[in-house]
């Protein structure tokens, strides 16, 4: 199916590892002129020389005056991507979790969105018709033991979506979250460790997989999806708990 993308425009954050760069990747694919952001500038470039006609954008989306320079640059945009991430602390309980650390997670997970959408609303709205995602994570509407503060930054970041869809109602501007289950990137290697993955008992998806339903998203084929979340965890949160 032809997601009639070519010749538009997108910003990824988080665009030098894992989902940030596999989006890139997929955007550029269908013919999109993409700006990779991310605050490592060699894994950034790195990403760059597989998304032909791309731009590098090298800035931290915690800081906003790096954020609002970047974006400074950025006069027109029919889409943006919010991928950059962290993890923070896992398998600690709260007791044992500090407030830096706690803060850390939500500065990058939640107001790194913020400020990122905060400086493209101005080439976002200038492209008439635009589409917001966000990646949140399953870990919004089911936890797992010792990852409190991902699992809350994570809720927070789909009800920020929900949220800001109303706000830009009738601006032609979409927004809409992915929520994947465990994918296999770097980070959830370095959270669970390789073996996890090799002999794994649970559904594993790729960054790739998750591209695909972001690019869907991004493209006018989904243009009546507003507001929502594409749940992407193989069913798991649609079975009961009920031993029977």
């Amino acid at each position: 199916m032809d997601l009639q993308l070519r010749g538009t425009s997108a910003l990824v954050t988080g665009a030098g590892s894992g989902i940030g760069r596999a989006v890139a990747r997929a955007l550029a694919a269908e013919g999109v002129r993409v700006a990779l952001l991310d605050r490592d500038e060699s894994a950034v470039r790195d990403a760059a020389r597989e998304c032909p006609d791309s731009i590098v954008l090298v800035a931290d989306v915690t800081d906003e005056e790096q954020t609002a320079a970047a974006l400074a640059t950025v006069d027109r945009l029919d889409a943006v991507v919010c991928c950059a991430g962290i993890s923070g602390p896992v398998g600690s309980g709260i007791e044992e979790i500090s407030l830096a650390e706690w803060n850390a997670v939500f500065s990058v997970n939640v107001t790194g969105p913020f400020l990122v959408l905060r400086h493209a609303l101005p080439a976002l709205r200038a492209a008439g018709a635009a589409s917001v995602v966000l990646i949140s994570s399953d870990s919004a509407f089911v936890a797992s033991p010792g990852m409190v503060p991902y699992c809350s930054s994570k809720a927070a970041l789909v009800q920020f979506a929900r949220a800001l869809s109303v706000d830009l109602a009738g601006t032609g501007i979409r927004v809409n979250t992915v929520a994947p289950s465990v994918v296999d990137t770097p980070m959830s290697r370095g959270d669970l460790g390789d073996g996890a993955f090799e002999a794994a008992d649970f559904p594993v998806q790729t960054a790739d997989e998750v591209a695909a339903h972001v690019a869907y998203l991004v493209s006018p084929r989904s243009r009546a999806v507003n507001g929502t979340t594409l749940l992407s965890d193989f069913g798991c949160t649609a079975r009961s708990g009920f031993p029977a």
